[in-house]
C-alpha cells in the first residue's frame, strides 16, 4: 500500500467515528493532521514520479555517452604512429609507420634513393640503464 492509499485509509477511518472538527479541540487537531499527511503523501509521490522520470533520463544520456566513448575511443585505437625523419639525400621530411620500420629501409619519395633504417644505440638514461644490467649478468 502507498503511502497515499495509507492517509487515505486513515482519513476514511477519521471520518467514520463522526468526529466534527467544529464539537472539539482534539477533532480539530486529527483534521489538521490528516489534512497534513494527505500533503505529505501527495509530495512523496510526486517526488516518486520525478525520481522515475530522471532515472530515464540518466538511462539515455548513459546510453548517448557510452556511443560517444565507443567513437572516440574505437578511433584512438585505430590510429597508427607515425615517426619523421629527414633524407640524408635530399633533406625531405619523410613520415614513416611501423611497418616501414620493421621493414628496415624506405625509399625516399622524393629523390627514389634507398634508405636504411637500421638504428644505432640509443643515448638516453633508461637504455644506457638496461645495458648496464645486461652487462652485469
Amino acid at each position: 500500500m502507498t503511502i497515499s492509499e495509507k492517509v487515505a485509509y486513515l482519513k476514511g477511518l477519521a471520518e467514520g467515528l463522526g468526529l466534527d472538527p467544529e464539537s472539539s479541540k482534539e477533532s480539530k487537531l486529527i483534521s489538521v493532521m490528516m489534512d497534513i499527511l494527505e500533503d505529505i503523501g501527495l509530495s512523496i509521490s510526486e517526488l516518486d514520479e520525478e525520481i522515475t522520470e530522471l532515472g530515464e533520463e540518466i538511462d539515455v544520456l548513459s546510453d548517448d555517452l557510452s556511443d560517444v566513448e565507443e567513437v572516440v575511443f574505437e578511433e584512438d585505437e585505430d590510429e597508427e604512429d607515425f615517426f619523421e625523419i629527414k633524407c640524408p639525400n635530399c633533406k625531405e621530411i619523410i613520415a614513416l609507420d611501423s611497418e616501414a620500420l620493421d621493414n628496415g629501409e624506405i625509399v625516399c619519395p622524393n629523390c627514389k634513393e634507398t634508405l636504411s633504417l637500421q638504428f644505432e644505440d640509443c643515448c638516453c638514461a633508461e637504455c644506457s640503464e638496461d645495458e648496464d644490467e645486461d652487462e652485469d649478468d
